[in-house]
């Protein structure tokens, strides 16, 4: 079954400018990464240091890889970037209720 996870992030002021352009190189390597079917950023209308990353896995099985990859040799230094720790909700996409 599909998975789509939220990563809830918030630049650190200083990174404004360079923050946004890194989080669109780093997710090269997400949309390469097996399983992942789509990756999409959506900056908040009111406050450009927050964004959401919306992507879809092909089950919770690659994305707790992709998690994993992320967490050792894929590290991508993003939270040098960020405010604080990004905020990860998944869920179990449903064809209807």
């Amino acid at each position: 079954m599909t998975v789509t996870s939220l990563l809830d992030l918030r630049f650190a002021t200083d990174h404004l400018e360079d923050g946004p352009r890194a989080l669109l190189d780093i997710l090269a390597d997400t949309r390469a990464f097996d399983g992942c079917l789509s990756v999409q950023v959506a900056m908040d209308v009111t406050d450009p240091a927050h964004v959401i990353a919306v992507e879809h896995w092909q089950s919770l099985e690659h994305d707790e890889a992709y998690r994993a990859w992320r967490a050792g040799p894929g590290a991508s230094g993003l939270g040098n970037y960020l405010a604080g720790p990004p905020v990860l909700t998944r869920f179990r996409d449903v064809v209807s209720l």
